[in-house]
């Protein structure tokens, strides 16, 4: 299925936090549907053939200058078509969020547990991004970086489209100092620490889970074991990456044979795609800090999570 991109051709208003996606049908000679109806049903099966036909006709489905567009319109060949995503009965997500900065550069918030960073699956108007820009007023907020839904701590979002591709850059250039705490096993003694596990990481093809696979690295994390914790048998872990792999620190810290507590997808699947959170047990791993030079104002910039593990 086709992937539809949130990068309209003109600025289109941002609707109850939610920025206009755009779906772009195939060059073709000739047209191939009949009406935009049978293209938007056929293109993005997720959404119902009726409720397509519901949002054209509320006018939520719109061309490039924000025209609203008819169930019977032509399709033509390389046609934006604009929309704004939603989910009928989204499910809750009773978890808060804090902005822990705000200036005319940069927001840095505290994500909980099980909320995503962009809108993703079931969750558009919970996703972090759609709550901050709604809270804040920032309709071209962006995250500059993603943790994984499961993963809890700090976000970091450029305020102006202007400043996104400098911060960003930081990220992609291994300029910012990650680091992370984690709850898991506590370590056999014949472990060495630190430790630094460099491997390759590669899709799993089941599921969307990741594997360690023979080949030159892609992956790096540094790892330090730091101290017990109350609950017996587990101990807390300090893990820097410096590549940031999908799920890389999670399948770090599976390969040693200390896989993170309360992890659904490490080192066996135990909830399948549809099943629901089990909001009694978050994992075990929180993006405690960000450190950089801040590529605008050239300020050296920290920021500190105030979230803790709950098994730490």
């Amino acid at each position: 299925m086709p992937r539809p991109t949130t990068a309209p051709v003109t600025p289109l208003p941002v609707r109850d936090g939610v920025s206009a996606s755009c779906l772009v049908l195939p060059s073709s000679r000739q047209p191939l549907w009949p009406t935009l109806l049978e293209a938007l049903a056929q293109r993005l099966p997720s959404v119902s053939r009726d409720e397509w036909a519901q949002r054209l006709a509320r006018g939520d489905v719109v061309d490039a200058h924000g025209q609203p567009l008819r169930a019977d319109s032509p399709c033509t060949s390389g046609q934006r078509v604009h929309y704004w995503r939603q989910v009928a009965d989204e499910p809750a997500l009773p978890f808060a969020h804090a902005v822990l900065h705000q200036d005319a550069h940069l927001v840095v918030a505290d994500k909980p547990h099980f909320v995503p960073v962009t809108p993703s699956g079931p969750y558009v108007q919970g996703s972090l991004l759609v709550r901050l820009k709604r809270e804040l007023g920032l309709p071209h907020l962006s995250p500059l970086h993603r943790i994984d839904r499961d993963t809890a701590g700090l976000v970091a979002f450029a305020v102006r489209p202007a400043d996104r591709n400098a911060y960003q850059a930081l990220f992609r250039d291994r300029r910012v100092h990650k680091v992370y705490e984690a709850v898991a096993p506590r370590p056999p003694q014949a472990l060495a620490w630190p430790q630094v596990r460099r491997s390759r990481v590669e899709e799993d093809g089941a599921f969307f889970c990741m594997r360690e696979v023979a080949g030159e690295p892609n992956s790096e994390t540094h790892l330090q074991w730091l101290a017990d914790v109350p609950t017996p048998g587990l101990g807390l872990y300090r893990l820097e990456p410096v590549t940031g792999k999908r799920h890389q620190l999670r399948v770090h810290m599976a390969a040693l044979g200390l896989p993170l507590a309360n992890d659904p997808f490490y080192p066996t699947v135990t909830r399948g795609p549809a099943e629901p959170d089990d909001h009694h047990r978050p994992l075990q791993l929180l993006a405690r800090s960000l450190a950089f030079t801040d590529p605008i104002t050239g300020e050296a910039r920290r920021f500190e999570s105030r979230l803790r593990l709950a098994l730490a």
